[in-house]
């Protein structure tokens, strides 16, 4: 089982997420490239909190497929359009991971398209 280390001789996280996670000694080590907010069918919806969702949910998708999930996350790597979808991104990735912590790193630049507002990359491992 993942373990999450915390420490207060370190600054605390600026939300909802954990400062380390430590993975035991054999698991496997699952990386998945990086989501954004489209559709099963490729369309991407014009609400900024649908393609959040998107993204979370074509995550958790590719983690089902390796017998995987949201617990099993080790890394959030997320990459946003604008400093406007920060307290977006925290909203959303709170509700859909409901409770389960993992370190988060969190980069404001353009993305490949312009249209996408969000993609995230994470690194699972499990037992």
């Amino acid at each position: 089982m993942n373990r999450i280390i915390s420490t207060d001789t370190a600054p605390p996280p600026f939300s909802d997420y954990a400062q380390a996670v430590e993975v035991p000694a054999g698991a496997r080590t699952l990386y998945v490239s990086g989501q954004v907010g489209v559709e099963l069918d490729g369309t991407l919806p014009d609400d900024p909190t649908a393609q959040h969702e998107n993204v979370w949910r074509n995550l958790f998708a590719i983690l089902a497929a390796a017998d995987m999930g949201p617990e099993d996350i080790v890394d959030v790597r997320c990459f946003i359009n604008s400093h406007e979808e920060v307290p977006r991104f925290r909203e959303v990735r709170d509700k859909m991971l409901a409770g389960v912590k993992a370190p988060s790193t969190m980069v404001v630049a353009p993305l490949a398209n312009p249209d996408w507002r969000v993609e995230v990359a994470v690194t699972a491992a499990k037992s």
